[in-house]
């Protein structure tokens, strides 16, 4: 089989050029979809997910698209236990973007979480027990 035999296609749109010299991808759209379809479950079923996004072949520059696509909603909230961790609610309610950091102040995880709260925000039983205690220490000391 000769060289011209073999069919060669060269892809040279100036969208793809755009798309290349931007850092782009081209994941982070089909990210956003996919975040939809787990909406979508969300409310039809109630089941929450979560997408690892330093386990996907996302560039800095899609990350970026992808944070400015969903926006900043209403809700942040910052935990702090060995290292800080953000959760900060998109402009579209029930997606959050959970970003973890290690003690050092360096990434150490990033999530896109569909789900009406995250279980990180849930109270554990055993730290309402301990709040309880505190609250009728304080109702005690008032008589």
């Amino acid at each position: 089989m000769s060289i011209e035999a073999i069919p060669v296609v060269v892809i040279n749109s100036s969208e793809n050029l755009v798309a290349a010299d931007s850092g782009l991808s081209g994941n982070a759209p089909v990210l956003l979809r996919e975040i939809a379809e787990l909406a979508h479950r969300l409310l039809d079923s109630g089941e929450a997910s979560a997408i690892d996004l330093r386990a996907l072949p996302l560039t800095p520059a899609d990350l970026e698209w992808l944070r400015e696509t969903l926006g900043q909603g209403q809700v942040v909230a910052t935990l702090e236990a060995e290292g800080e961790s953000m959760l900060s609610e998109t402009v579209c309610p029930g997606v959050w973007w959970v970003t973890h950091h290690n003690e050092n102040g360096a990434v150490a995880s990033e999530f896109i979480e569909v789900t009406f709260v995250p279980e990180l925000l849930k109270a554990h039983p055993e730290d309402v027990k301990i709040g309880l205690e505190h609250l009728e220490l304080l109702i005690s000391d008032l008589s």
